[in-house]
């Protein structure tokens, strides 16, 4: 495969789609006006379309004119619940929503490409199916359309995804075989005691106290159970109690996250937490309720694929913009696709100074746009190479 070049004017197409999809964000499975724009650009390029996928997913299909496997390209469509504080001439329009992930981009990106895969469908090995998911920030999106049927009804046969990445400067497309990003689990405890004055906290059972003693005590799971080469954080987000100076509270409510790069970790980590919950409320006679919310596998890369992918990346874009690039604790919902057919999640550098410095997820998340047309360069050859090569 020779270097990828892009056609006058799809890049600024390209530009224009993230900016306006960054001025309307859209939480996860609220993505109408998002997937309206997508199923009508695909329609506009002659694409197959079928929408209203796992509640708002749109999928593309564009039939090769060459034999070959049947492969999924994926981008993810939603925001987050967070108001922006960039003063640019995109900035979210809707307050207390913006895109601090950069699936704008993806979108974007994948729009881009989809535009050169329809002109060039002769050259296509097989039939690539464009994935716009809806919901991937911690609503499974990708789980819903796993069990909405489509790997099954459009015969997927492997998939590839991509993810803007702010840690990484612009040019830099980087590979990570096996476990990339960690599973991601969610804890929601509830600890009662028994309120009263705060003078006469002998009186009471404090659940501030218990909660506190839990927090500190939580740490032990993962400095003196889990094996030290085994990489897992358990971060408690979130502690409500009380509501004044002098009272002590009936109860505490706090919630957490859980991350793991072992599945065998991942599962064995409710035990341990409850095991320190209820020794801490045992102690000071405390009671507790406990809900362990099971939400993202690890996303593993398949090594064959990945091998496959980066040996793309540097036909497509030149060696001099591929590397390899760290594992992550953050979580993505690929993690569904990748269980069930070889698979390939990789980044794309996206920070080109300080403005595009800042942390995803940060009130002032942004991209240097010179980033896109790395991805969309990616998702072409992909497009035009997968269905014959991938292994």
């Amino acid at each position: 495969m020779s270097v990828i070049d892009l056609p006058g004017g799809l890049l600024d197409f390209v530009v224009a789609t993230r900016r306006d999809l960054h001025a309307h964000p859209e939480l996860g499975f609220e993505e109408v006006r998002t997937a309206g724009i997508v199923a009508a650009r695909l329609r506009e390029l002659g694409i197959e379309v079928h929408e209203r996928v796992a509640q708002t997913g749109v999928l593309g299909i564009i039939k090769g004119g060459r034999p070959g496997k049947t492969i999924m390209l994926r981008a993810d469509m939603d925001g987050l619940p967070i108001q922006e504080l960039n003063e640019t001439d995109y900035r979210s329009e809707f307050d207390g929503t913006m895109h601090a992930c950069g699936h704008d981009g993806h979108v974007a990106m994948l729009l881009g490409a989809a535009q050169i895969l329809a002109q060039k469908r002769a050259e296509i090995p097989g039939t690539v199916v464009l994935c716009f998911q809806p919901a991937e920030e911690g609503l499974g999106g990708a789980r819903a359309m796993v069990e909405a049927g489509i790997l099954e009804e459009y015969g997927i046969e492997r998939a590839y995804g991509l993810h803007l990445a702010s840690k990484h400067p612009v040019g830099m497309v980087g590979f990570t075989p096996g476990p990339l990003y960690a599973s991601s689990d969610s804890i929601e405890i509830a600890i009662h005691g028994k309120g009263g004055h705060g003078a006469s906290p002998h009186l009471s059972i404090d659940p501030i106290f218990v909660a506190s003693n839990f927090v500190v005590s939580l740490q032990q799971v993962v400095s003196r159970v889990i094996d030290p080469i085994e990489p897992a954080v358990v971060t408690i987000g979130a502690f409500h109690a009380g509501t004044t100076y002098n009272v002590i509270p009936t109860s505490a409510k706090l919630k957490g996250t859980v991350r793991a790069f072992d599945a065998g970790v991942r599962k064995a980590m409710k035990e341990r937490i409850e095991r320190v919950l209820a020794g801490v409320c045992a102690s000071s006679g405390a009671t507790y309720d406990f809900d362990y919310l099971w939400r993202y596998p690890v996303t593993e890369n398949d090594p064959a694929q990945t091998a496959y992918a980066r040996g793309v990346a540097e036909s497509a874009l030149g060696a001099e913009h591929v590397t390899s690039f760290p594992k992550l604790m953050g979580a993505e919902d690929f993690s569904f696709f990748a269980q069930r057919v070889p698979a390939c999640f990789f980044q794309v550098g996206c920070r080109g100074g300080e403005r595009s410095s800042f942390p995803h997820h940060h009130e002032r998340f942004d991209i240097d746009e010179g980033a896109l047309q790395y991805g969309v360069r990616m998702m072409v050859a992909l497009g035009l190479d997968a269905g014959q090569n991938a292994p």
